[in-house]
């Protein structure tokens, strides 16, 4: 009984799990305080450059409480900044990325602002429009992140008058070297003498993605413009100029995300046009059978009486008389 009485009170002074996770994580504190996106802090804490209370921290899951302690970054200490919102429309011959070995010149520099900024997800060299820029580390994962699925809405120019067959062939996707893309929509704004413009929506951003994809489809890039990000337009913003974003326009960005569907067991949807056998697990795809439906004369549907009609036609008539006969030998 004694014995007992020991091992519960050796259980009493276990501390419990809402003691050990007090606080808040490390990168998503740094990435609050704008020092840039979540991974991007995640790898500064996994290379040693992050100190709280003036010791290294290099694991990833380290909670800290940001009114108690004192956090720095290559020795600067971070504090929390207000958060701030740009719209940049980028020219051609602008990089998206803050270090560039070369020397040229950057998306943040077109900003007049002493924080600490960061582009949202990238265009090329070559490409212009819109690109969000901000402090909010959380609120750009949440654009950039494929899981996220934000929509991306570009302007494209190729050389060439592209056929409907062809934007159908690049509708239903295609395989590159990081595996299948597909596009959410595509469709022919215009045609011109030597050129084609098309809108292209895309959910998720690879590398030089739409260029690759209409090289597939034989269509040199001309010219690449991003004209939205989910809801947000850019609108008649001129080339190289910028401006904050309304509250209303942050929320939106704030709204935007869709978590992915989460797959179940066995309740699991089968695909469409297939059915599972039973016990092999090899699945069986079922055709389709096609049905022949009369031809519809010009002005009439084939519903009600008319219907009826066309369903006898090809039997013999029977007379009144004969009808009027089976009815008496009936009764």
């Amino acid at each position: 009984m004694n014995s007992r009485l020991r091992r519960g009170a050796r259980k009493k002074k276990k501390p419990s799990k809402a003691t050990a996770s007090t606080g808040e994580r490390l990168q998503k504190v740094l990435a609050r305080a704008g020092v840039g996106s979540r991974r991007a802090c995640e790898e500064l804490i996994q290379e040693g450059r992050v100190e709280v209370d003036g010791k290294v921290v290099t694991e990833l899951g380290t909670r800290v409480d940001v009114a108690s302690q004192k956090i720095r970054v290559d020795g600067e200490e971070k504090g929390s900044h207000p958060k701030i919102y740009y719209m940049v429309n980028k020219p051609p011959g602008v990089v998206s990325t803050n270090q560039d070995p070369a020397g040229r010149m950057r998306v943040i520099d077109l900003i007049n602002s002493d924080l600490r900024l960061f582009p949202v997800g990238r265009l090329d060299r070559t490409s212009e429009g819109l690109i969000l820029v901000t402090n909010d580390g959380e609120l750009a994962n949440r654009l950039t992140h494929p899981r996220y699925q934000v929509s991306k809405t570009y302007l494209a120019r190729v050389a060439g008058r592209i056929s409907f067959a062809k934007i159908q062939e690049l509708g239903q996707g295609t395989h590159l070297a990081e595996g299948f893309v597909q596009p959410e929509s595509v469709r022919i704004k215009r045609h011109r003498r030597q050129g084609s413009d098309l809108e292209i929506v895309l959910r998720e951003g690879r590398n030089r993605e739409i260029r690759r994809l209409l090289a597939r489809a034989g269509h040199k890039v001309i010219s690449l413009c991003r004209t939205a990000v989910g809801t947000i337009k850019l609108g008649t913003l001129p080339s190289g100029s910028y401006r904050k974003l309304t509250l209303a326009e942050v929320r939106t960005l704030e709204s935007l995300h869709v978590e992915p569907a989460k797959k179940s067991g066995r309740g699991a949807k089968k695909s469409t046009g297939q059915r599972q056998t039973g016990g092999t697990g090899r699945k069986k795809t079922t055709r389709r059978q096609s049905i022949t439906r009369p031809v519809q004369k010009k002005g009439k549907s084939l519903t009600g009486g008319t219907r009826k009609r066309a369903a006898a036609k090809g039997r013999p008539r029977t007379s009144k008389a004969a009808k009027k006969g089976r009815r008496r030998s009936s009764t």
